[in-house]
């Protein structure tokens, strides 16, 4: 099977890169096929004709989206409109990466597929008209939602950190905000079984186990053996442009459902801080890459 990977080259298409090994796989980043130009889709998909695609390109900044909104809307709406109508004129199938920010955080317990969504910022609100207008254009498509990246690759939250500590810098993590941090290569080996499945409509691709960023930060800290304190402070003290739910867990019912089944994000904190450890000593073996 051909499968071509839009948005190839981030955290995610990273892992893809590296667990999705049974197919021929095409990945492109935004130099390569820009989502906000329907005629370079259509090249695209013209010139790789895939069996399936797989849109992780997004405006992932949240608070760069609100600062942003055109560009919010032009990459993650209008970008996934047009690369669901350039696959629906081909008859190729759709699985859209969406994310838990969909969610306003009342409930306190893991939402689930069919729970009510009410985004609270513009990167939540361009990524629920995405959802939207996927399933409207491409009803045989899949949603898959992912929260709280972490890898190896590239820049996230658990690299961050790691960094801050390496260099002697003060760490802190917010205290009130609950979700599941996620694996990039565990989410990439489960989007790549959903695609094998056939899988349609809302999914939710998470490992078990919810935490709080600061609950994170001490679990890496103790995997990791740093003895940098790190300071919890609330949502509020940040004064960040963007509202975010302060509770997105989701329940992985939807996912074990299709007999796919991660394991808890606290025991792939070794396999990460491998990759890490190797993708560092890489950079110092080569240091003009």
């Amino acid at each position: 099977m051909k499968v071509a990977v839009i948005g190839g080259t981030g955290l995610l298409g990273e892992g893809i890169a590296a667990q999705w090994q049974e197919d021929e796989l095409v990945l492109a980043g935004s130099r390569d096929v820009d989502i906000r130009e329907r005629q370079q889709i259509e090249n695209f998909l013209t010139r790789h004709r895939p069996e399936w695609v797989v849109l992780a390109a997004a405006f992932t900044d949240v608070d760069g989206c609100e600062r942003a909104p055109e560009k919010a809307e032009a990459v993650n709406h209008l970008g996934a409109v047009q690369v669901a109508e350039a696959c629906r004129d081909r008859n190729t199938r759709l699985l859209l990466i969406s994310t838990d920010y969909v969610f306003d955080g009342g409930k306190q317990s893991p939402y689930d597929t069919d729970d009510p969504i009410n985004p609270l910022s513009v990167y939540a609100l361009s990524k629920a008209q995405a959802e939207s207008a996927v399933r409207r254009i491409l009803p045989s498509s899949c949603i898959a939602r992912v929260s709280w990246l972490f890898g190896a690759e590239k820049k996230c939250f658990a690299n961050t950190l790691l960094s801050w500590a390496e260099n002697g810098q003060p760490l802190r993590a917010v205290v009130d905000q609950r979700g599941i941090p996620n694996f990039n290569h565990d989410t990439a080996r489960a989007v790549a079984a959903l695609v094998h499945a056939g899988a349609e409509g809302t999914v939710h691709v998470t490992n078990p186990g919810e935490a709080s960023w600061y609950e994170f930060a001490c679990e890496l800290k103790r995997v990791a053996g740093f003895d940098a304190e790190i300071e919890p402070v609330r949502m509020d003290d940040l004064h960040r442009p963007a509202g975010r739910p302060h509770y997105s867990a989701m329940s992985d019912a939807s996912l074990r459902a299709y007999g796919i089944h991660l394991r808890h994000w606290r025991d792939a904190l070794p396999d990460f801080l491998a990759q890490r450890r190797n993708a560092m000593a890489t950079v110092f073996a080569n240091p003009a890459s």
